[in-house]
């Protein structure tokens, strides 16, 4: 009898304890992000005198129009549009194709593949062998370059593959019995019952296209640019006016600009994740855990 209230007692220390850990990371992920909202929309002579904090002081949108006024801002934006969108839709296509047969562990060959899957996770060709090989097929200067070769991620693949395992065998029969061919099982019946796997791994996709500009340099040409890569060029191009203005205002001006430069990129790919949260914890509990 003395033992319930021990154990209640336990439970409620672990959740105080949880609660003061997601607390701290909470402060510990948000103020870093109110301060350069902060610096984005306070004046340079604010940031001079070292006056602001997690509050824009002197407000001001300088740094936003600077940076909506570099050439050829607004069509980096689309081609952002255009490679996450386009990139996502292809991905998910090309690995729910790939990851409906590897979920079924009868097939002959399933293990190998799989196996060839897991070894290509830890070990590639390297970046000259694959700029090599985009070059031999002529996608450099297209699209393509970015939209195929980045298509398949195999961390993706093996969730996708775990979260269709899920999924009862007993639904698929009953399809075959009824004539349906294994097409028609994918799209009617793996598909809507793969919602959440799907946001998740379509959640993880969008933010690669959306970051990526490494590969952009490397690939596409200048009218091509995403607008990562195109604000990359502004934060060096005024990382060089700080450096030339020294300690005086053109530095703090280009620390507004670096500010507004991250909140331009990150604010709208964060504000797409509450639209798919409900989905994310589900497909990452399924798809990592079963299988």
């Amino acid at each position: 009898m003395n033992k319930k209230p021990r154990i209640k007692d336990n439970n409620l220390l672990l959740d105080a304890l949880i609660w003061v850990i997601m607390i701290f990371v909470l402060v510990a992920c948000v103020v870093p992000f109110l301060y350069i909202i902060a610096m984005s929309f306070s004046s340079s002579r604010a940031i001079l005198n070292n006056r602001v904090s997690l509050w824009p002081v002197e407000f001001s949108t300088e740094a936003y129009r600077q940076v909506f006024a570099y050439p050829n801002f607004f069509n980096a934006y689309g081609n952002t549009l255009f490679y996450t969108f386009f990139g996502t839709l292809i991905a998910l296509c090309m690995m729910l194709v790939f990851a409906y047969p590897l979920s079924k562990t009868r097939l002959k060959g399933q293990g190998i593949v799989m196996k060839l899957v897991v070894f290509s996770m830890f070990f590639g060709g390297g970046l000259v062998p694959n700029y090599l090989l985009i070059s031999s097929l002529r996608m450099t200067g297209t699209v393509f370059a970015i939209l195929l070769p980045f298509a398949i991620n195999q961390f993706n693949l093996i969730i996708l593959i775990n979260f269709i395992r899920s999924i009862p065998e007993e639904l698929e029969e009953a399809a075959r019995i009824d004539g349906m061919n294994y097409f028609g099982i994918l799209v009617r019946i793996i598909v809507p019952l793969s919602t959440a796997a799907l946001a998740t791994v379509g959640l993880y996709t969008a933010v690669f296209f959306w970051n990526d500009w490494f590969y952009s340099l490397i690939y596409l040409r200048s009218t091509q640019y995403p607008v990562m890569l195109l604000l990359r060029n502004i934060v060096n191009g005024t990382t060089m006016v700080g450096e030339a203005g020294g300690v005086g205002e053109k530095a703090f001006i280009a620390i507004a600009i670096k500010s507004a430069v991250i909140i331009t990129s990150t604010l709208p790919i964060i504000l797409l994740y509450p639209f798919l949260q409900k989905y994310f914890v589900k497909g990452m509990l399924i798809g990592a855990v079963k299988g």
